[in-house]
């Protein structure tokens, strides 16, 4: 398509082709044109409807807010449902939590009603007819903290016990210093074998072939290991606590001074040196020096050995 443009002006007449090119750009700004004045329009409206009242505009931002809020709240709703779920996990786990720690507890023969004041204990999950609200979660969540903290000051008093327990053990002389029989009834006062007068026996016996293999009954640190005029090849070994334990008339002595033993680590052999009428092992537990009756150590000792 060709325009001619005649004027006064111009000398001769001057002609302009537009091409399909010219149209289309034409018709792309006039587009472009068009929107961007409709969005200004809208933005404008919508920023001063307010101002200006529109009520169709005003209700259609009310419309808009109310459908954000309502997403807003499903999505809270739903975050709040989930935390729900896992309180009344939480809670579940506690109580079954409980009754480990009641039956660890009741075994031990440790207390912890002490360290939880206030707790009935109550548990199981979270059911409710209706959803819980932040306050209400909020305030849940605080009760479960305190409750696990109770929970772990009692298992961490039952875990000290069980220690306790452990080193207790592992320290009283309570396991066989031998694998054969005592004579229960020599500790105490008795007819002296080599004199015929009555004599303190501060020990008791185990009669048993030379040679037989001496255990130490519990762990320790050895103090003695040498020849004594009575005793003959004697050791003894110190436990702490003012408890030491004493294994006299040995033939043989397989530790030394200062060597940390284990309990029923082998220690001697059976013999009768010293001041014996045979072999056999002497052996007496003694707190602070003072001979005790061996027989309610070795007693708790057989009892272990029969498990």
């Amino acid at each position: 398509m060709h325009i001619i443009l005649v004027s006064d002006r111009l000398a001769t007449a001057k002609t302009i082709a537009i091409t399909s090119r010219h149209v289309l750009l034409a018709a792309f700004a006039l587009i472009a044109f068009v929107l961007t004045l409709a969005f200004t329009f809208s933005w404008w409206a919508v920023r001063h409807a307010a101002d200006v009242r529109l009520p169709v505009l005003q209700d259609l931002i009310r419309d808009m807010q109310a459908e954000q809020q309502a997403r807003a709240d499903a999505v809270v709703r739903e975050n709040l449902n989930v935390m729900a779920i896992k309180l009344g996990q939480m809670q579940a786990q506690l109580a079954r939590l409980d009754m480990l720690s009641d039956r660890l507890s009741g075994s031990l023969g440790v207390k912890t009603s002490d360290i939880k004041p206030g707790d009935d204990g109550r548990g199981g999950p979270l059911v409710r007819d209706r959803a819980f609200t932040r306050p209400e979660l909020d305030q849940l969540i605080d009760s479960l903290s305190s409750q696990v903290e109770k929970r772990s000051d009692a298992m961490a008093m039952i875990e000290a016990q069980a220690l306790e327990d452990r080193i207790r053990h592992a320290m009283l002389p309570t396991s066989l210093p031998t694998t054969v029989a005592w004579d229960s009834s020599t500790y105490g006062w008795r007819i002296d074998p080599f004199t015929g007068h009555r004599a303190m026996h501060e020990g008791v016996d185990f009669p048993a072939p030379v040679g037989t293999p001496i255990f130490a009954a519990a762990a320790g640190i050895v103090t003695r290991a040498e020849h004594h005029p009575e005793y003959g090849n004697l050791i003894e070994i110190d436990h702490g606590n003012d408890i030491s334990t004493r294994y006299a008339h040995a033939s043989e002595i397989y530790v030394h001074v200062g060597q940390m033993i284990k309990r029923g680590e082998k220690i001697a052999a059976v013999g009768s040196t010293g001041r014996s009428t045979g072999p056999h092992l002497h052996f007496e537990v003694r707190v602070s020096g003072v001979a005790q009756n061996p027989n309610r150590f070795l007693q708790e000792a057989a009892k272990y050995a029969g498990r």
